[in-house]
């Protein structure tokens, strides 16, 4: 496969995840969809962290198992084994570390009025509500915003899984594989915008977290159609499965007060099958 055309394809794989972030848009959703939607993206990045967890360990196991054939030192797993523990912590604790950082400044609830004056709202307090209604959609953006992060970490993998397999010749433009493609990254679309609730964010954020989560597998590939490294791509897998593995806490935090936990634990179920489905779409189609 040429160089365009394998750019071609990392820029069909990664241009999909746009196809699930318009629902974010929607309006009217009950608590009940709410809490399924999340725990349905929650169910589809565990299902990530379950890929690029495998996708990490093929790499280690790939050089462990030519230290056990006596055709390479047992540095390099070693090393190896190092690089994805830096990626994977970084992946968690640096993710838990800019949140914090972003939100350090905790917005107090606005004060409740006593007596006389309960029926009267002041300018202070409107302000106050505002301000604290303001700090809920901020973190809430910035929650999805680093799920389309994790997304693309772990899409920047695969892209350079897909361009060092079309380099090789070992992968066609076959339109089976095209849309297992798009059906398993219209997932991950689902995955960003599921943790948004009630906040409705602009067309332009929706852009740039489709560009975020979705870009990197297009860089990925033509990256990897000239460069082949284990390492690199270690990293990433590394990187993206602490992020995700972050994310899913939090979106776990932010639903469990809204109840509906029956429902929640089923749709987590039916999101990771999701995951499983259309990979297995893409897995059909040669990849």
């Amino acid at each position: 496969m040429s160089f365009a055309e394998t750019a071609l394809l990392g820029a069909i794989a990664g241009f999909t995840i746009f196809l699930g972030l318009p629902l974010a848009r929607a309006e009217g959703l009950s608590i009940r969809a709410r809490v399924g939607l999340s725990m349905l993206s929650a169910g589809i990045l565990a299902f990530l962290f379950m890929d690029v967890g495998a996708e990490g360990l093929g790499i280690v196991e790939t050089h462990l198992d030519a230290f056990k054939a006596d055709e390479a030192s047992l540095w390099p797993v070693i090393g190896l084994f190092a690089l994805m523990s830096v990626g994977f912590l970084a992946g968690v604790g640096g993710v838990a570390t800019a949140q914090r950082r972003m939100g350090s400044r905790a917005n107090a609830a606005p004060p409740i009025a006593g007596g006389e004056s309960t029926a009267v709202v002041t300018a202070a307090e409107l302000a106050d509500h505002r301000s604290a209604v303001s700090a809920v959609e901020r973190r809430a953006l910035r929650t999805a915003m680093v799920i389309a992060v994790a997304i693309g970490l772990h899409n920047f993998a695969e892209g350079l899984a897909i361009g060092v397999s079309s380099q090789a010749g070992e992968i066609g433009l076959a339109t089976v594989l095209i849309i297992g493609f798009a059906l398993h990254n219209a997932t991950e679309g689902f995955g960003i915008v599921g943790p948004l609730g009630e906040i409705r964010p602009s067309w332009k954020w929706l852009g740039l977290a489709g560009l975020v989560a979705g870009g990197p597998t297009f860089l990925g590939a033509m990256v990897g159609y000239q460069v082949t490294s284990d390492a690199l791509e270690l990293l990433f897998f590394a990187l993206a499965g602490g992020a995700i593995l972050y994310v899913i806490g939090e979106i776990w935090n932010g639903v469990r007060r809204l109840g509906h936990t029956e429902l929640g634990l089923y749709l987590l179920g039916v999101g990771f099958l999701l995951g499983v489905a259309t990979d297995l779409v893409v897995a059909y189609g040669g990849a």
